[in-house]
């Protein structure tokens, strides 16, 4: 069933792109950085062919507390298919709309995998401890570990992992200036990037998505009037990045110098 709301992190389950453990911990609420994610998830496993994951959801949405999902649903932020699917649950919206959706409804998340943080480890070590662990632990640690977790497993090849860390409500601005720095993030993560209004309002964020080669084009290129001077100059001559975009970096120049 059709949530009516969209993430990065939804859109891959929606696509089928997550595998049943996965799903699995999604149904038991386990897999929710946010409400908003949290209740999409449920709803979009609500009817999974699968039983065992449906029956899970079902238990779930059953556990889910009262007040604060009546609450929720009183947000403006949420879709009208999460309303009519409660609605038909007996669940309705609540006078008084929940203040905070930047955590869960329904915790279940509440011990961590250990990566061998506590152990002196060099970063190259702490990185390929990480890499090892298993989907599910990456993702709990992706969602809820330090910020030196996340800045590891952005780049992790799954993109269910990288996902979950730009959807973590520990995440900070300062952190995604970082990601659009790396040159080994994926495009998937950059294009994640551009396309969260509130991070490109950031010019830190948007000049590091135009200066990254991995950027796709056509985002960079959206961006690059809102660069100043000084970082259109660097980017003209920068031969890292597509031609096309040094040539609309000196068009730009050009237009600034005669404006």
């Amino acid at each position: 069933m059709d949530p009516g709301f969209r993430s990065p992190l939804v859109e891959l389950f929606r696509r089928g792109e997550a595998a049943r453990d996965v799903k699995l911990l999604a149904a038991r609420g386990g897999f929710a950085p946010r409400a908003h994610e949290q209740v999409a998830l449920l709803v979009l496993l609500s009817d999974d062919p699968d039983p065992e994951i449906s029956a899970t959801t079902a238990a779930t949405l059953a556990a889910l507390p009262e007040e604060p999902l009546r609450g929720f649903l009183a947000r403006i932020d949420v879709p009208h298919e999460m309303r009519n699917f409660f609605k038909t649950r007996g669940v309705e919206p609540s006078q008084t709309p929940l203040a905070d959706a930047e955590r869960p409804l329904l915790d279940t998340l509440t011990e961590l995998p250990q990566s061998g943080d506590h152990e002196p480890a060099e970063p190259e070590e702490k990185n390929t401890l990480l890499s090892s662990l298993p989907i599910l632990d990456r993702m709990k640690l992706a969602m809820k570990g330090t910020r030196e977790q996340r800045a590891a497993l952005v780049r992790d090849s799954n993109k269910l992992v990288a996902a979950a860390v730009l959807s973590s409500p520990k995440l900070t601005e300062s952190e995604v200036e970082a990601f659009t720095k790396m040159g080994n993030v994926s495009e998937d993560v950059l294009r994640t990037i551009g396309m969260n209004r509130g991070w490109i309002k950031n010019y830190a964020i948007a000049a590091g998505l135009c200066k990254n080669p991995k950027t796709p084009p056509a985002l960079s290129m959206q961006l690059i009037h809102r660069l100043n001077e000084r970082d259109l100059k660097m980017l003209a001559i920068d031969r890292n990045v597509p031609e096309s975009l040094r040539v609309l970096a000196r068009k730009a120049l050009t237009k600034a110098k005669y404006s």
